[in-house]
């Protein structure tokens, strides 16, 4: 059939239209895409659930039992947690995993051993040193099946094809190899000279150790690690395996503690002793607070679990408010003007301090006060002896006031002045002074030195109630992982006793 020529002529002025594209072909392209991210998504659930699951070692490192784990991470670096202390942060390495080390408990055979036989310290480097290389190798080749083997076994459950699970398993050991790659080109050994604490010890700068010598390679980095391990499972000897005296059952065991000036790391030590001790009852010769505030109150609640009586007398950073609230705490027995206290098979009587000077800027009685205060305990004391109830410790928190009870009773106990005092006063009584437990608390960053940890525990006869013999606990202050364990008897039970000896814990 022939158009006419008019419709030709209009036919070839239409636009021709394009074939249509089907829609199919429109969404066929940006398939691989989708693909390739839900494969990456599968890769990595899979490897952080296999590294959950089974990617942790547990490992003996020295006396301690740790786990070893590794965790995927932003910013990677190295976690080391050491309860009660805190956790230890160093910048090691960037790449998207990171490495925990959990310092889990303390082998009861194995510090035993290094107790018993001290000597053993000098070559614990050379052993935490292998035991970390060793934990750090298994957990290598456990976290490469973990990987592999979670990735494979979720793509397979995903994808419901072999060949699909196998690539993801794939994908997810060039990962962590190339995680690996990252952490190594990355590696700064030199990043245990800046590690960053968290926790109750988060102003200790060397519970490292003496990292000045570092140099730049990863053998290095070991020992520094190593050696952190070391000074933690030393200040865990010093709370945690102490040597104990074990005289006679008859022996009643008393803690004395003093001036904790508000540190909460003190509360502890304390507990630990008791526990390890089987203390009585404590005796607390006040400055437990450093100004005295009701905002600090708060601080006092760990007192009343401390699993032993706890008596307390006022010191002269330590408020009315102070003791009215101690008052109130359930196991606690606040001591002043003379009272007394029957607990554990003793008669203690005390007074607070006259004084409230927690900024040393208002004005103090001065020593006249002090020695009115114990002058006041004296009598007191002297009327116990007369009513057929004679009193075996006086308690008060500065000397000057102590020794005023001198021929009322025979022990004293004291505090105020961060250091010891052991003094056999003319007529008779024994004065003996603690340090602070507290390592002179929360201002003890103020001090060119940090003060030492003071604690010790007194044996006394059930029968006599008199002082059998004392053991002298010591810690490092902040910054310090020294341990020492003193033992001490009485001069005039020199001749009478000789208890087993425990030998010093050696200072690292």
């Amino acid at each position: 059939m022939v158009r006419p020529p008019f419709r030709a002529a209009v036919a070839r002025l239409r636009p021709r239209r394009r074939p249509r594209t089907p829609v199919a072909s429109l969404t066929a392209a940006p398939r691989p895409w989708v693909r390739a991210l839900g494969l990456l998504a599968v890769v990595v659930l899979g490897a952080w659930l296999g590294l959950l699951a089974v990617g942790s070692v547990r490992t003996p490192v020295g006396p301690m039992d740790t786990t070893m784990t590794l965790r995927p991470s932003a910013t990677g670096g190295t976690k080391i947690n050491v309860s009660p202390l805190g956790a230890l942060h160093l910048d090691s390495h960037h790449a998207p995993v990171r490495l925990d080390v959990d310092v889990d408990q303390l082998d009861p055979e194995r510090s035993q051993a290094l107790v018993k036989h001290p000597e053993r310290l000098s070559g614990l480097q050379d052993e935490v040193t292998d035991d970390v290389a060793a934990g750090t190798r298994d957990l290598a080749v456990r976290s490469c099946v973990a990987v592999v083997t979670g990735a494979t076994a979720l793509g397979l459950a995903v994808y419901r094809r072999p060949r699909r699970a196998l690539a993801a398993g794939g994908l997810a050991l060039a990962l962590l190899a190339a995680s690996g790659v990252s952490a190594y080109a990355t590696w700064n050994p030199k990043s245990v000279l800046e590690p960053k604490f968290s926790g109750l010890l988060s102003s200790a700068p060397s519970v490292v150790g003496d990292a000045r010598s570092i140099v730049t390679d990863f053998d290095v980095y070991q020992q520094e690690l190593a050696r952190l391990v070391t000074n933690v499972t030393k200040l865990y000897d010093a709370t945690s395996t102490l040597p104990v005296y074990q005289p006679d059952p008859a022996t009643i065991r008393v803690l004395h503690v003093s001036d904790i000036h508000l540190n909460p790391a003190a509360w502890h030590i304390v507990q630990s002793l008791v526990e390890q001790y089987e203390i009585d009852v404590i005796i607390d010769s006040g400055d437990t607070m450093d100004h005295g505030t009701p905002a600090e109150n708060g601080f006092l609640d760990p007192a009343r679990d401390l699993g032993a009586p706890y008596v307390w007398v006022r010191g002269n950073h330590d408020s009315e408010a102070t003791q009215d609230y101690l008052k109130k705490l359930r196991n606690v027995h606040v001591l002043d003007e003379g009272s007394t206290v029957d607990i554990a098979g003793l008669r203690v009587a005390g007074t607070g301090d006259p004084q409230f000077t927690p900024d040393r800027v208002r004005p103090r009685g001065g020593e006249e006060a002090e020695r009115r205060a114990g002058g006041q305990l004296a009598e007191a004391l002297r009327a116990q002896q007369r009513a057929g109830t004679p009193v075996d410790i006086a308690v008060t928190h500065d000397p000057t006031a102590a020794r005023e009870t001198d021929g009322s009773v025979p022990l004293v106990l004291a505090g105020h002045v961060h250091h010891r005092v052991n003094e056999l006063l003319p007529q008779g009584t024994r004065l003996k002074v603690e340090g602070s437990t507290g390592g002179g608390g929360l201002r003890a960053v103020q001090n060119e030195k940090p003060e030492k940890v003071r604690a010790s525990v007194l044996y006394m006869d059930r029968s006599t109630r008199h002082l059998q013999a004392w053991d002298e606990i010591t810690l490092g202050g902040l910054g310090l992982t020294t341990a020492e364990v003193s033992r001490h008897l009485p001069e005039e039970n020199l001749s009478k006793s000789t208890p087993s000896p425990s030998a010093p814990t050696p200072s690292p």
